[in-house]
């Protein structure tokens, strides 16, 4: 029997390991995290885009785990970098998403901090989307790319508790809930990260 190839997931946020770990759940796979890799500390998004900083992880995680097939790794990589964007912000948060409230701020002061600032706009639309850049790193160092997008309202009142970070507040015009009210299938086929999955399952599904 051929051993499963290992591919290192770039995050150490149990949320978006859960999420794309259940994506790739059909494919001969060994997922790990940044948590199975200690060699590996804090890399700084310092990139311009979400493309930029997915690129900076990828890369640096695949140099350490070694970027051959008898790495711990097995060669292959994923990193993202995803977040919110805001029209009445001028873009923000943007690429410093998490970081919105502070260096090591909470997904709850994260929020706060957003509905602090759009409560001084005089915009009723609120209109907003989620993007996600994926970037997948082979035994041979090719990259592949792949960048996605949800469009959404934000709501200053949260509701549900699925999901993580900004879902509570990310309203979904199409489905009548937020993202955090949406079951985590559902989420997998309309979410910026969910689409940017499928296009990189169906890649590593032919490539593996």
């Amino acid at each position: 029997m051929t051993a499963k190839s290992t591919l290192m997931i770039a995050t150490r946020n149990p949320g978006k390991f859960r999420e794309i770990a259940a994506f790739f759940a059909d494919l001969p796979l060994n997922l790990k995290s940044l948590k199975d890799e200690p060699r590996i500390g804090v890399i700084e998004e310092d990139g311009r885009t979400f493309v930029e900083n997915a690129l900076k992880k990828a890369r640096v995680v695949w140099k350490v785990t070694g970027g051959t097939g008898t790495s711990p790794a097995g060669g292959f990589v994923l990193a993202d970098d995803s977040g919110l964007v805001c029209d009445d912000l001028s873009g923000r948060p943007g690429v410093g998403s998490a970081r919105f409230a502070g260096p090591k701020a909470t997904d709850d002061e994260n929020n706060r901090q957003l509905i602090e600032e759009l409560n001084g706009v005089h915009d009723p639309s609120r209109t907003a989307r989620y993007i996600c850049a994926l970037v997948l790193v082979d035994p041979e160092g090719k990259e592949t790319v792949v960048e996605e997008t949800c469009e959404g309202i934000i709501t200053l009142q949260p509701a549900g508790t699925g999901g993580f970070g900004y879902d509570p507040y990310f309203y979904v015009p199409s489905h009548r809930c937020t993202m955090a009210e949406i079951p985590l299938k559902v989420k997998n086929e309309i979410s910026h990260r969910g689409k940017a999955l499928k296009k990189m399952h169906e890649f590593l599904k032919k490539h593996l």
